[in-house]
């Protein structure tokens, strides 16, 4: 039998708890008996649902947005260096840009990185729009 002590109010009990049979225990407070009925709530399992992966986005014609890796991109090509997201094209085709200019802002790892044009030149493609995903070497912009 396990014995605790209480002090409720001022008044001291001292408790034991003896068998407990199926779902009725022995108690006894202050040496008085009783048989004390225990709740028979049934412990409900927790249920830990597993992550699920996030989709791909789609266009609206249902095919996924990623953009995939040229087998060669050509010597005007300036190419993703990363996987990410194109948050913003700055260019349109027809502009002239210089070799420093931001062409296309890339969220990769939680990061923006700016993609420059590397070479002077004008846009003859723009292959990305806002939102969309690319893999690493994927062809942003086109300059001739």
């Amino acid at each position: 039998m396990k014995e605790y002590k209480y002090k409720i109010n001022g008044n001291n009990y001292t408790v034991a708890v003896g068998d407990i049979d199926d779902n009725i225990a022995q108690v006894e407070v202050n040496g008085v008996p009783y048989k004390v009925e225990l709740d028979r709530n049934k412990p409900v399992a927790a249920k830990v649902a597993a992550p699920r992966p996030s989709a791909a986005p789609r266009t609206a014609s249902g095919e996924k947005v990623i953009a995939s890796k040229p087998a060669v991109a050509g010597p005007g090509s300036v190419t993703a260096p990363l996987p990410g997201v194109v948050i913003s094209v700055n260019v349109k085709v027809g502009d002239t840009v210089k070799a420093s200019d931001t062409v296309v802002l890339l969220e990769a790892m939680k990061m923006e990185n700016s993609i420059r044009a590397g070479r002077d030149g004008r846009v003859s493609a723009v292959n990305v729009n806002a939102g969309d995903s690319v893999l690493e070497g994927a062809v942003l912009v086109t300059i001739e």
